[in-house]
């Protein structure tokens, strides 16, 4: 089992700019979610984001809210999530990024919510709510898993903090391209490609660009603009939701192919770290 950072530098290598599409674990049922993360890995997924449904997610906008609170009214928990993961993820190519909140890590401690992870088979982790200067515990320690800890850069940050956060995260830089919390936008604001320069003139590591990317069009964008990865959530939280669970599966599995197709186009070359500083 390869590592995130490992994965983000072959893709490099060949050029080429990651998908990771995110869905919430649990809606509408755990079967339903296991065979979503099937259909993404053989349709072009290059990491899946999985979102553990929680009753107050302060960086999820209205759809992936409403996921969230349908998981947890059928009674989802993040042991019935792992369990799922277990059974899964040995099939899967494309490594599992697990989102979540820190109040299930603070309750089980640290090192044990790794390690029951880390046994489900997931390699990253995104938890929106950790401010950088209470990360280190779980950076640290989450390598001993070898799971990576990626952390968020908002559009209003700071350059200093824009640096220091580029410094500790691991695997890859997660920018938010809004300011606000997720959901579908029907266009990017162009302060996206000059968030992407910033983050180029401080660091080398891959930038996956989230939040309000809804279709090809957009990820396309993103990728001119030049990101390493393009990260796509209520999009295919919103069709999973929509209609029987088989209906739900056609639509990200098409979803799916288009984003794949859109950031495999060609592209101009985007300027090297030498280059932008």
């Amino acid at each position: 089992m390869t590592s995130i950072s490992a994965d983000f530098q072959t893709l490099r290598d060949r050029q080429q700019c990651a998908l990771i599409p995110f869905i919430t674990a649990g809606d509408p049922n755990l079967e339903t979610t296991a065979e979503a993360l099937r259909i993404l890995d053989r349709n072009g997924a290059d990491f899946i984001e999985l979102g553990v449904p929680y009753s107050d997610p302060l960086a999820d906008g209205p759809v992936i809210q409403a996921a969230a609170t349908r998981a947890l009214q059928k009674g989802t928990k993040l042991e019935h999530v792992l369990e799922m993961l277990q059974g899964v993820s040995p099939s899967l190519k494309a490594p599992i990024i697990l989102f979540t909140y820190y109040n299930p890590i603070l309750y089980r401690g640290i090192k044990a919510f790794l390690g029951e992870i880390a046994a489900a088979g997931v390699q990253g982790l995104v938890v929106p709510d950790l401010p950088l200067e209470e990360a280190e515990e779980l950076i640290q320690t989450a390598a001993s898993f070898r799971i990576e800890v990626i952390l968020l850069v908002a559009p209003t940050s700071s350059r200093d903090r824009i640096e220091a956060i580029a410094c500790q995260s691991q695997g890859f830089i997660y920018l938010v391209s809004v300011t606000g919390v997720t959901g579908i936008r029907s266009q990017l604001q162009n302060r996206v490609k000059h968030l992407i320069t910033d983050l180029r003139s401080v660091t080398d590591k891959p930038i996956g660009v989230g939040f309000g990317i809804s279709g090809p069009e957009q990820a396309h964008q993103v990728r001119e603009w030049g990101a390493d990865a393009v990260i796509v959530g209520s999009a295919f939280v919103k069709r999973l939701a929509e209609g029987s669970p088989s209906e739900g599966l056609q639509a990200v599995e098409k979803l799916c192919q288009e984003l794949k197709t859109a950031i495999t186009e060609s592209r101009r070359e985007s300027p090297s770290l030498q280059e932008v500083r």
